[in-house]
């Protein structure tokens, strides 16, 4: 059974920083992208950043682009969101989730089968 968990969110003030972890387990890792989305109270799900199952190809939304940074460890089954600059409108509810391969890399949530419970970022001005 695949399992992906979230953590390292928390409240910091604009223009801070945090570093969200996505642990994943229950399946060959690397075999697959992961994705970063977030979901802000009466909004829909939106894409951040993706990664490739190998780590070398990378996505981002305009919105967080030169100030978050997505990568991946596979060795430990981990991938990463290193989040600069932040703003208030970065607030939400962060998801990871993984695609299979081939799909390509996708901004598109619906490529996306398997993902983890979230972990909160609220960003204060």
């Amino acid at each position: 059974q695949v399992q992906l968990v979230e953590s390292g969110g928390g409240l910091v003030q604009a223009g801070g920083s945090l570093r969200l972890s996505c642990a994943a387990s229950g399946r060959t890792f690397s075999n697959y992208h992961i994705g970063w989305f977030r979901q802000a109270p009466g909004k829909e799900r939106e894409f951040v950043a993706a990664i490739s199952w190998s780590g070398d190809r990378t996505d981002y939304a305009d919105s967080v682009k030169g100030r978050f940074t997505i990568s991946r460890d596979n060795t430990k089954n981990t991938v990463y969101l290193q989040m600069n600059s932040l703003k208030p409108e970065d607030t939400g509810v962060y998801y990871c989730a993984e695609s299979a391969r081939v799909y390509g890399l996708s901004q598109n949530r619906f490529r996306y089968s398997y993902w983890g419970q979230g972990t909160q970022v609220t960003v204060s001005s």
